[in-house]
């Protein structure tokens, strides 16, 4: 059997679990953004902090996600929240990094000018710095997600959602038959659904950016 007919055979299950994969991802993602966002607006007037938001949210990257997972099993058990957890936390760097570059490169005069018509500190943070820092904080959320769309084939070693699963169970059957065709079904899934996405950015770059953010 060829590797077309294999997915058309089992088409409904995996588009079930190519589902999964991206429900997992963008929901990990988003709940990284509003954490993310909240702390590069916590630091960025600091330098030192900052760097220390930064530099923890870089240490995360350091733990392999195998070693993760596997931490996290015990505590929370297998399924959902030993997959969720690190694509968390994994998302968080670019989040926080391009948020600190995006408010850090407002126009002082843009922020003086709004105070200067009586708009309070908040409503500058919220309509002018924000808006302005937009299309950075996408971009942070645009690298997080191709990154984790990678990341969550290996949550599948906790039983997690998604493609993983067809990976795995590929390769740990190889040289039975279908394995090769169950592995690439999972393999160039995620990387079709790796594309969909980063095209959807695109256009929410393109419909959702201030006009004075776009130059």
């Amino acid at each position: 059997m060829n590797l077309f007919d294999y997915v058309a055979d089992r088409w409904s299950r995996l588009s079930l679990q190519a589902w999964l994969h991206v429900s997992e991802v963008v929901q990990a993602t988003v709940v990284a953004a509003v954490i993310g966002v909240l702390i590069g607006v916590a630091v960025y007037r600091s330098p030192i902090g900052s760097a220390v938001a930064t530099g923890l949210a870089s240490t995360i990257l350091t733990i392999p996600s195998f070693a993760l997972i596997g931490l996290l099993i015990p505590l929370v058990g297998l399924g959902v929240a030993p997959s969720v957890i690190p694509l968390v936390l994994y998302a968080l760097l670019p989040i926080v990094r391009n948020t600190i570059v995006g408010l850090s490169g407002v126009d002082p005069a843009v922020t003086d000018a709004a105070r200067g018509v009586g708009m309070s500190r908040f409503a500058v943070l919220t309509r002018v710095e924000l808006r302005l820092a937009w299309r950075a904080i996408l971009t942070g959320m645009r690298v997080a997600t191709q990154m984790l769309m990678g990341i969550a084939v290996i949550a599948a070693y906790a039983k997690g959602p998604g493609l993983g699963s067809e990976v795995f169970s590929g390769l740990t059957r190889a040289g039975s038959a279908n394995a090769t065709n169950q592995a690439l079904a999972g393999t160039l899934g995620v990387v079709v659904l790796a594309l969909i996405l980063d095209g959807g950015y695109v256009l929410i770059s393109r419909f959702t950016s201030w006009r004075g953010a776009r130059g």
